[in-house]
């Protein structure tokens, strides 16, 4: 029997500005992104394409093609990227307290048996699109990724990207399937009923598209890349400038056509831009999370290490991402459900935007309170018990 004991989470206090702060700021595009998904056009028989209905006004149009280039596919990458960077920093934590590899591992299954619990319990309940539980899954295959070398890591990472580039039929942004009854359920039996194999579907293929960059992840947790800046600034300075215009330029063919810019394509290019549109959205994550990295650094040499009222509130949204997560799903819930306020057909694109926005800067409010107040998010509590046991 090893007589190692585990290190516990990180002190609030003790944790880096740049990937807390991403966090933060990422929440807004989540909210921006799975929003968009409910709604079934204001218009009957409105046509639906990408998850955004195209009978609306010119200003919905320039909010949908916002949302294609900069949103979509975009931001849940840079998520499974932090996801991938704070799973690396557990492992260094735990190994630098004694824990062995078996050790290590088992750590990392517990706190991804919560996600998955979480999850299920999340989309079958409040959203269908739930991330949580294909996390888990992502973890508990990928808990065996943390002892590959730095090389393999990087070779494997590289494959994931160029399998999403792939011609497919598949590509959310390009999707004409209108919202069913699996995110607009008539009632709570049906809900129950149906959403179990769509979640199931989510939890076992998802890992599939965040393979890469969750695997990058762990490559830049190992160097502490996003805590040590000033260090690796020209890398973070190529990553985010090359990243993000990669990005805004692969999304444009998805994102005009959306818009009613341009025609929409014949089904084989779809096919092709569709994934395009997808894997420059991983380029772009990671372009997202070294430009916050690099603007947090500015922020706190500014201001000599102390970043504001602003920048502490979006941090401490990012230390408490899950609760702020499951809180929007909170109001979609309650706002799109058709036998709760049912309005799906109601709202357009642009009201949906700025609900997203309002949604996101109400959790910002109750994270900056929480921290005031030193506490952590529920969620945050729970994952934290169930993997150190504490």
């Amino acid at each position: 029997m090893s007589s190692t004991t585990s290190a516990g989470p990180v002190a609030l206090s003790a944790r880096a500005l740049g990937p807390d702060l991403a966090r933060g700021c990422m929440l807004l595009f989540i909210a921006l992104a799975n929003s968009h998904y409910f709604l079934t056009g204001t218009t009957a028989g409105a046509e639906i394409r990408g998850g955004f209905p195209l009978d609306g006004s010119g200003v919905d149009r320039a909010v949908t093609w916002v949302i294609a280039t900069f949103v979509d596919g975009r931001a849940f990458p840079m998520f499974g990227f932090l996801f991938g960077y704070g799973v690396a920093h557990i492992v260094r934590r735990q190994s630098e307290a004694g824990a062995t590899p078996r050790e290590v591992r088992h750590l990392l299954w517990r706190r991804a048996g919560v996600l998955l619990a979480v999850g299920v319990v999340h989309g079958l309940l409040l959203f269908a699109g739930d991330i949580l539980a294909m996390y888990g899954v992502l973890l508990i295959v990928g808990a065996w990724a943390v002892r590959w070398s730095d090389r393999w890591l990087l070779v494997v990472a590289g494959l994931f990207l160029a399998l999403s580039a792939l011609p497919s039929a598949d590509s959310l942004s390009v999707s004409t399937d209108p919202p069913g009854t699996v995110m607009l359920p008539p009632d709570l039996a049906t809900q129950l009923a149906e959403r179990p194999p769509v979640l199931a579907f989510i939890a076992l293929l998802g890992p599939i598209g965040f393979a890469c960059p969750y695997l990058l992840g762990l490559w830049a947790g190992r160097r502490r890349v996003l805590e040590q800046p000033e260090r690796y600034r020209r890398l973070l300075v190529t990553v985010a400038a090359a990243g993000i215009t990669v990005a805004v330029l692969g999304a444009q063919p998805v994102a005009l056509a959306l818009a009613g810019v341009i025609a929409v394509p014949s089904a084989g290019v779809l096919d092709v831009v569709g994934p395009l549109h997808d894997a420059t959205g991983v380029l772009g994550g990671l372009g997202y999370a070294a430009l916050v990295t690099l603007a947090a650094r500015r922020l706190e040499s500014v201001v000599e290490g102390r970043p504001g009222r602003v920048i502490d509130a979006l941090a401490a949204t990012g230390q408490r991402s899950m609760t702020c997560y499951l809180a929007q799903s909170v109001v979609w819930a309650v706002v799109f459900t058709p036998y709760l306020l049912g309005l799906a057909g109601t709202l357009t694109v642009t009201a949906t935007a700025l609900l997203a926005i309002t949604t996101w800067a109400g959790s910002v409010l109750l994270a900056a309170e929480l921290g005031r107040r030193g506490r952590r998010g529920p969620f945050e509590v729970l994952v934290r018990r169930a993997t150190y046991r504490t």
